[in-house]
């Protein structure tokens, strides 16, 4: 049977006071009493409702601007007094504390404050809870006796339970509430962690889709210097992550177009102009409004060929004066200067009700890092192109396939539910724009389960294939390429990217 405690006396201090009027009103219709100061007190008041100052049991009046009002002994001894403990409860007697069977208190609006352009770095500091901080972690603490709410959002639930338990909370209606104070404190601990340490939380226009709220936390500064355009969005923010790992896997000058997170053009060549005619002529039409990155300077003449496409958004290291005159000459395309490369920092995502966490795939693949398991062996200019198609296959959607030839992409298949799909699309994408696919290369972000991957590439004219291997029919997808003159070289690493 669970634990159920009486509401006798009710600590409310508030910011916001919405529904705070249908609240009140319930605990005074069931006799409790209620302990309050200032704003909240006032508030109360005017309800027709009698309510104990807190400066009467303290003794003390609100002082420093109304920076210490709670923050004494009576108020956190009432809070965290054990019910069950024999000393505390001698002591409650002796300095004569009420035991506070409820705690109903908010915290001031640092985020809201933070997020208004004109906030001052006075107000923002101002904005920061203390006496509130404690006393919904202190109630929380106490769960086994007091009940805290600390969100408008529940004086709903909060009526309710007077209403309907005759004033009496039960024990996992309180470690609910807990649970959710602790969770509170914590997010509001990290914005002002954040706010001192430089990260901002800056708005966005929406996440993924307009109906879908979507925040920044972050210093973007710290590595992008935005230097035309728009204000970045959610999917603006994700695509150029996507680009700037991938990039930076590339060392001669390299031109890389993603959309919706996936590469759907790159070149490396021994000029800049020529990597980013290559990189475009992969899939031209995917190019439209997509992110474009290079690991070099964007000289003028690569930028007139850049700015007869609609980019949306444009990331290097830097640009030529007239390069960038040129560039500007859109208003809202975004235009960014990569200043430092991305720290090294293990990748979170949310997930069910908890966050998974792993190391970033940070392996890049050298020559002799591959074994060679066919009868056949690739030539210097494929085992280039090999490592160039791998590099792309690790930044890009499970299943992925990657087809190259003279360190250009030449098709890709992504995010597929199998790696025939992703390779028949691949296929046909190359084939859409034009390019002859014999003595190319392809690689494979996971082993091939069967040899029907590496049949289909020998039939389209692709050589020679890299994968990581591991496949119980590892044998027979080597027998067909020895028996079909093809080479295969295992990496012994896999690039699944969920």
């Amino acid at each position: 049977m669970e634990t159920s405690r009486k509401i006798n006396n009710a600590l409310i201090s508030v910011y916001y006071k919405d529904n705070l009027d249908i609240v009140a009103k319930t605990l005074n219709d069931f006799g409790v009493q209620i302990y309050s100061t200032g704003g909240t007190k006032d508030f109360i008041e005017k309800l027709g409702i009698n309510v104990n100052s807190v400066e009467n049991l303290t003794g003390y009046p609100s002082i420093l601007g109304g920076r210490v009002k709670t923050l004494h002994p009576k108020v956190f001894g009432g809070i965290l007094a054990r019910r069950s403990n024999e000393q505390d409860k001698k002591e409650v007697a002796e300095f004569e504390i009420p035991f506070f069977d409820l705690v109903v208190v908010d915290l001031y609006p640092f985020e809201e404050t933070l997020k208004k352009p004109d906030s001052t770095v006075e107000e923002i500091i101002e904005k920061i809870d203390i006496g509130g901080v404690s006393l919904i972690r202190a109630a929380a603490k106490n769960f086994n006796d007091t009940l805290i709410v600390c969100d408008k959002l529940d004086f709903t639930e909060l009526n309710e339970i007077v209403k309907n338990q005759n004033a009496e909370s039960t024990i996992s209606q309180r470690r609910k509430f807990a649970t959710k104070a602790f969770e509170t404190t914590s997010k509001y601990d990290t914005l002002i962690h954040n706010f001192f340490d430089g990260n901002k939380s800056t708005p966005l226009r929406y996440g993924e889709n307009p109906h879908q709220k979507g925040t920044f936390h972050g210093n973007l500064d710290d590595l992008l210097e935005q230097l035309n355009g728009k204000e970045l969005s959610y999917n603006n923010i994700l695509d150029i992550d996507a680009a700037i790992n991938l990039i930076s896997d590339f060392e001669d000058p390299t031109v890389a177009i993603i959309k919706h997170n996936n590469p759907c053009g790159v070149a490396s060549r021994n000029s800049l102009i020529n990597a980013w005619r290559d990189a475009l002529a992969a899939d031209p039409v995917s190019a439209f409004g997509g992110i474009i990155i290079s690991n070099k300077r964007i000289d003028e003449e690569t930028a007139v060929e850049m700015d007869k496409i609609f980019l949306e958004v444009l990331i290097a290291p830097d640009f030529d004066t007239a390069a960038l005159k040129i560039l500007q000459t859109k208003k809202n395309r975004i235009i960014l200067k990569q200043k430092n490369t991305l720290p090294k920092t293990n990748l979170t995502r949310t997930v069910l009700n908890g966050k998974i966490e792993q190391d970033k795939d940070t392996i890049i693949l050298k020559k002799e890092d591959l074994k060679l398991v066919t009868d056949n062996a690739a030539n210097n200019s494929q085992i280039e192109d090999l490592l160039f198609a791998d590099k792309i296959a690790k930044h890009t959607k499970s299943n992925t396939i990657a087809i190259a030839k003279n360190r250009q992409l030449l098709g890709i298949g992504c995010g597929q539910t199998s790696r025939v799909d992703a390779l028949k699309q691949a296929i046909a994408k190359a084939k859409n724009f034009g390019f002859d696919l014999a003595d190319s290369v392809m690689s494979s972000d996971a082993f091939f389960p069967f040899p029907d991957c590496v049949e289909i590439a020998n039939n389209e004219g692709i050589n020679s294939v890299i994968q990581p291997g591991g496949s119980i029919k590892d044998d027979s997808s080597i027998a067909y390429c020895n028996k079909n003159n093809m080479s295969m070289y295992f990496s012994g690493i896999r690039h699944f990217k969920h």
